[in-house]
């Protein structure tokens, strides 16, 4: 958009009408404003989407253009050279022969993956639907031979002038026109092509490949270029994957590392193990030996980091870390009822450091609860009463 800019600029000051002498004033004040016109398609986007595909068709004719100038030929002169497409890629001026085909729309759908997939990577082959451009009539919509009339609905221009809300207000925006599908022409019904009946494009059954690499991550794009719906004088737009990650059972996913929780017995805590703590999303199991040098016990909430066992990064050697939390199941009630174990476990254990000394001891009784739902949730039990409500309330009269 720079370079249009710079163009505009130094082309509409060569041609203002101040700057050359008074018997040329009239055609450069023509040409000025025919600049200013093609500054204005140029920097606006429905407008430049309109002229690359149809050219000057898409715009009503008439001031400020002027007979004497031809669009086409002044955006070419404006960039020199042959000027330059609408894209910003060198070669024919835009709306000219050698243009450069608008790209269509791209087709865009979320595509779900597990957990897994994004681990390993995932190449699947799927059947889709799509237009392609009628091979009998090559696009054009009508038999050999036959020639199209102009269209009536948009008077041979392609486009048409639409409403479009935007919020409370309606607003003019360029169309394209939908009889003619934006070609300015349209065919007698015994002339059209008897395969795409004018619609200049028929359906095919097409299987595509899917590949999602390793390491991909929600929110990522997976594109399959020019295959959505063809239409003629277009280049195809592309199909557009958005990847969404199904919810794991297990792992839960940070960017390249990974987390999920373990289950291990007091004696695993206490004393150590040596085995398999989990299955990993390739089918590995992960062997852990606790404690290692210098290690003690494991307490509940304790964090396990193995690195190097999380996502692999994209087109990477390198893997995240997997970091693994600690729950410890402890024995029930009747595990310590038998065989006096209870005296023999609490014999081996250390005693408590720091006993509390109160000068006042209660005795209470306590209920086990399975979660703090019930925490803050308010006062129970009986409200208290304003002193001043009973005061200011007065017996009522029963009614006979």
């Amino acid at each position: 958009m720079a370079e249009v800019k710079k163009a505009y600029h130094k082309a509409a000051l060569s041609s203002h009408p101040d700057k050359v002498s008074e018997n040329e004033r009239e055609a450069a004040d023509v040409k000025f404003k025919s600049i200013s016109k093609a500054y204005e398609i140029l920097s606006e986007d429905d407008k430049r989407e309109a002229y690359d595909a149809h050219g000057m068709a898409a715009f009503e004719p008439g001031n400020p253009m002027g007979a004497e100038v031809d669009l086409n030929d002044l955006l070419a002169q404006m960039f020199g050279m042959g000027g330059m497409g609408m894209n910003g890629a060198a070669g024919g001026g835009p709306g000219s022969g050698s243009r450069r085909p608008r790209k269509g729309d791209n087709e865009e759908q979320e595509y779900t993956v597990t957990l897994e997939e994004l681990y390993k990577g995932k190449t699947t082959r799927f059947a889709t639907r799509h237009n392609i451009i009628c091979k009998n009539c090559k696009g054009s919509g009508g038999k050999d031979k036959a020639k199209p009339k102009e269209c009536s609905a948009c008077h041979g221009r392609g486009m048409q002038q639409g409403l479009k809300a935007v919020g409370p207000v309606m607003t003019q925006e360029t169309v394209i026109c939908n009889s003619c599908k934006g070609t300015g022409k349209v065919y007698r019904e015994k002339e059209r092509c008897k395969r795409c009946k004018g619609e200049r494009v028929v359906e095919e059954k097409k299987v595509l490949e899917l590949y999602i690499p390793r390491g991909s991550k929600e929110g990522d794009k997976i594109v399959i270029e020019g295959e959505a719906d063809q239409l003629p004088d277009q280049e195809p737009g592309d199909i557009v994957f958005h990847l969404v990650e199904a919810e794991h059972s297990t792992f839960r996913r940070d960017g390249p590392n990974l987390i999920a929780e373990i289950h291990i017995d007091l004696s695993e805590a206490l004393c150590g193990f040596s085995r398999t703590l989990i299955k990993h999303l390739d089918g590995r199991g992960l062997e852990v030996k606790h404690p290692q040098a210098g290690g003690g016990p494991l307490k509940p909430g304790s964090i396990i980091k193995i690195a190097g066992e999380g996502m692999p990064h994209k087109k990477s050697e390198l893997r995240g870390d997997l970091y693994l939390v600690v729950n410890v199941d402890f024995p029930n009630g009747e595990w310590l009822e038998q065989d006096q174990r209870k005296e023999k476990l609490r014999a081996l254990l250390p005693k408590p450091d720091h006993p509390i000394r109160t000068d006042t001891v209660d005795e209470v009784d306590y209920e086990e609860v399975a979660n703090l739902d019930g925490f803050g949730s308010g006062e129970q039990g009986e409200q208290w009463e304003d002193e001043d409500d009973e005061e200011t309330s007065q017996p009522q009269c029963a009614q006979q």
